[in-house]
């Protein structure tokens, strides 16, 4: 299993109507899948455009697919600013 980091840009004028979108999809997504999503931003601005992030941890084989969908569905593309930018990490396994 992965976590999914996804950061993106948001003009301000946007943030108000994004937010409740992006909501609506993570809790669509939590129903088949099991992962919570939480969504975070920078705190202030710059040049009109704040930066978000979704988190997903603990991410099953698959999930990026279903998130991608999530996404299409949802319109979220419409309100950000730019691509959408995701980096995955893992844990560290320990060696015995």
């Amino acid at each position: 299993m992965v976590d999914l980091y996804i950061y993106y840009k948001v003009r301000d004028e946007h943030a108000a109507r994004l937010a409740p979108l992006v909501r609506a999809m993570q809790a669509d997504l939590a129903l088949p899948t099991g992962v919570t999503g939480s969504l975070k931003r920078r705190p202030g601005a710059q040049d009109g455009r704040q930066t978000w992030m979704e988190i997903y941890l603990a991410t099953p084989n698959g999930f990026d697919t279903a998130l991608a969908a999530g996404v299409r569905q949802a319109g979220l593309d419409q309100f950000t600013d730019g691509p959408r930018h995701s980096e995955v990490f893992m844990d560290i396994s320990t060696c015995a």
